[in-house]
């Protein structure tokens, strides 16, 4: 019996430091630093450029801003921005809305969760 304790508890430890790096919080400052080296060529907080502002964004439905021309596979979509949906979209955007025109992922999971915390913090 003894042993079964021994073996649960080891689990039960890997577990937590597999894990680990999964629960660590998102870093809002890092993801400013990511913002301004991935998302400012076609991006701003503010205003549309080649892609559109993400003041607002959060709650909204994707393709509804009236100052910004999406693809019809956007502004057909019944997408609402939020931390699970925009993890979907910087993951693969195309998955996520086959026919968007965003031609850009974010493939590392920990720069999506802070691209997505800095966004919370400036984007309201």
């Amino acid at each position: 019996m003894k042993h079964n304790y021994f073996f649960a508890g080891v689990g039960a430890a890997v577990l937590i430091a597999f894990n680990g790096g999964a629960t660590a919080a998102a870093d809002a400052a890092s993801g400013q630093t990511l913002y301004k080296t991935m998302c400012v060529a076609c991006h701003s907080i503010d205003y549309n450029g080649v892609g559109p502002a993400h003041k607002g964004l959060f709650g909204k439905k994707a393709g509804s801003r009236a100052d910004y021309v999406y693809s019809p596979a956007v502004k057909a979509s019944s997408i609402v921005w939020a931390n699970k949906t925009l993890d979907k979209w910087l993951a693969n955007p195309e998955k996520l809305i086959p026919g968007q025109k965003m031609g850009f992922m974010v493939p590392l999971a920990k720069d999506r969760a802070d691209l997505i915390a800095y966004l919370q913090k400036e984007a309201k």
